[in-house]
């Protein structure tokens, strides 16, 4: 949502051609007639399978609730009206307003010296503008709910997406926030919300949790997918087990499980040339300081129980959420207004 990512891989005996062929596309792409036509076919019928796609619909909808009036709450991959009506004359325009040398971050992972790699950067970027003209996107502030939205599809299984705002990459409560929902629901089956909705209840086939801190508004969401009947109590057991952490907080063997995780799978985040290249992308683009892959473990260690309760007392609040539900729900709770 807040940037353009590209890359460019290639055997070190044809860089030289690989980077020129790169410095064409950027510099002075063609946007040909038949190239743009096979494209927005391709993304036009993407989009129609999207409006059959429970998951995507949810999130399409939870975005518009969370996001009002704000890009955010636009679908990232455009609408049909809008994808058909787009001519190479458009994408032009819009490259050139974007690609441009101020907001360009790089990372280069290979059998490539320095020296080589300044002058082959000077080439392939070069030719850019100097400033681009990009459009001032203004902070979000995502309301909280709660608020409730039923979209009716003939489904077997019914699909929810909740949340609420969030903690910012920034914040200094982020990284006890980023331990805290890997406890709650981004630790696929050691998390809690796997254990008590799937696993001691029975009632989804699956829960996760995520935190997005996007530039201009961050966000925690969650994900359950469940039988039609089973939603109304899969919802009330996700929001009890919020409310359990807001107030009382892991326990210390959660954290430690939740710690030593974070810490000892990060190195599989560098098992190659292509996603070495892609975290040292994420470190500039959240200026993250150039340190921060030898810190990073040390940060999550820090987080002390204290630490963890008090952000979670922050962060969840789950009589506040915002909940999108696609299919056919059971749905008896209060306030359920159909979409």
């Amino acid at each position: 949502r807040d940037v353009m990512l590209g890359n460019v891989q290639t055997l070190s005996a044809n860089k030289d051609e690989a980077f020129d062929l790169l410095r064409l596309a950027l510099t002075s792409p063609r946007f040909d007639d038949d190239a743009t036509t096979r494209v927005r076919a391709q993304i036009l019928a993407g989009l129609r399978f999207d409006e059959n796609d429970p998951e995507t619909v949810a999130s399409i909808a939870w975005d518009r609730l969370a996001f009002p009036g704000h890009p955010y709450g636009r679908p990232i991959k455009g609408a049909l009206g809008s994808i058909s009506s787009m001519a190479p004359a458009d994408l032009k325009d819009c490259a050139s307003r974007i690609f441009a040398r101020d907001k360009l971050v790089i990372s280069v992972v290979g059998d490539i010296d320095p020296e080589t790699l300044g002058k082959a950067l000077d080439h392939i970027f070069g030719g850019l503008p100097a400033k681009s003209q990009l459009t001032e996107v203004a902070d979000a502030n995502p309301p909280l709910g709660p608020t409730r939205k039923i979209i009716a599809m003939d489904v077997p299984q019914s699909v929810a997406q909740f949340g609420h705002r969030g903690i910012a990459r920034k914040d200094p409560d982020f990284i006890p926030a980023y331990v805290l929902n890997y406890i709650i629901g981004g630790g696929g089956f050691s998390s809690r919300l796997m254990e008590e909705v799937r696993e001691k209840r029975g009632l989804a086939y699956s829960v996760s949790s995520n935190l997005y801190p996007f530039e201009h508004g961050a966000v925690f969401i969650g994900n359950v997918a469940t039988k039609n009947d089973a939603v109304g109590q899969s919802l009330d057991v996700i929001e009890s087990e919020l409310r359990r952490l807001a107030s009382d907080g892991p326990s210390a063997e959660e954290l430690a499980s939740a710690k030593s995780y974070l810490t000892g799978a990060y190195a599989l985040r560098f098992e190659s040339s292509t996603s070495i290249a892609s975290q040292l992308l994420a470190i500039q683009i959240e200026d993250l300081g150039i340190d921060y892959v030898q810190k990073r473990n040390a940060l999550i260690e820090q987080v002390g129980l204290e630490d963890i309760k008090r952000v979670a007392n922050r962060l969840f609040e789950a009589d506040r959420l915002i909940t999108t539900i696609v299919g056919k729900p059971v749905e008896p709770r209060v306030g359920a207004a159909p979409g």
